[in-house]
């Protein structure tokens, strides 16, 4: 029997250390940028948090089971009249209570931190996300370029994603960079993100959307911002303009590969989204449509 219980212990500490071992597979566990590292030390804090009820827990469970086995010269008291402990009830409510007040204060307060990029952090980017049947579409509204299932970004530099759908709803996730969120028709969902160093990121729709989900997913590419600048003038010189009856083309489920495009139809994102039901979108983004509007009119 002790045997048994040697070899159990020592079956599940080698697993723990191959899943370890493993881990450089998964992302979410080595972020290059500042919101995936926020959500990394809450993913520690909160297992940290998880292990000091856990790991008593389990211990206490095969100590219970070992001492008061039925063996016939097991002396463990016998106590038929006993039903409560005061003193055990405090300790099994008072710590996960602790517990669970910690970590929601913690996770409250860097959730809430990472609404918006840190004062110090630079001008951020805008890119404009369409989430469409099965694919992704990247609007540049300062350069004036869009992009088809990859989007190139600056390293070091705050990126200000303003997510839509305009096909069933869906979630915009690159797990090296940080958390997702979700694309909805006629909402304006905003979530900003940071590479601290260059390289290639997958991204996925992490909501599933029919046949064709398993192809939507994405790169995002960090490069140095000289880089990032010739990439876009060279789409610009390059690649095609995207039309409205072009668009109307993307829309139409199916599966494809990247594509750039060298121009869009100015008011296309806000469009989409209005069309699906606008009037509840985000405030701050229609005020910032109008201000946008008034100034090319006093430009023109």
């Amino acid at each position: 029997m002790k045997s048994r219980w040697w070899k159990g212990l020592i079956l599940g500490a080698f697993s723990l250390f191959a899943l370890t071992g493993c881990s450089e597979k998964y992302p979410v566990l080595h972020p290059v940028g500042p919101v995936g590292e926020q959500e990394l030390f809450l993913i520690k804090f909160s297992t940290l948090l998880a292990a000091i009820v856990v790991i008593p827990v389990i211990a206490l469970l095969i100590f219970i089971v070992y001492r008061y086995r039925d063996k016939p010269d097991n002396q463990a008291p016998y106590q038929p009249e006993w039903s409560e402990s005061k003193t055990l009830e405090f300790v099994w409510w008072a710590i996960p209570i602790l517990i669970i007040g910690i970590l929601g204060a913690v996770t409250a307060k860097q959730t809430f931190a990472l609404t918006h990029p840190p004062k110090n952090s630079g001008e951020p980017l805008t890119i404009q996300v369409t989430s469409l049947d099965w694919k992704w579409v990247f609007m540049y509204p300062d350069q004036h370029i869009a992009t088809v299932n990859y989007a190139e970004i600056p390293a070091g530099r705050p990126i200000q994603f303003v997510l839509t759908a305009d096909a069933p709803m869906n979630s915009f996730w690159v797990p090296a960079l940080g958390g997702q969120e979700y694309a909805m028709p006629g909402m304006a969902m905003r979530l900003w993100l940071q590479a601290d160093k260059t390289g290639t990121f997958e991204g996925k729709g992490a909501n599933f959307t029919g046949k064709g989900f398993a192809h939507m997913t994405f790169d995002v590419k960090s490069v140095n911002e000289s880089d990032f600048n010739k990439w876009v003038a060279d789409v610009k010189k390059s690649a095609p303009a995207l039309t409205k009856d072009g668009y109307k083309e993307l829309r139409k489920p199916s599966v494809m590969g990247k594509k750039s495009f060298s121009s869009y139809p100015k008011d296309l994102f806000m469009d989409t989204v209005m069309k699906n039901g606008g009037k509840y979108m985000n405030n701050h983004w229609m005020m910032m449509d109008q201000q946008e509007k008034q100034m090319d009119h006093h430009d023109h």
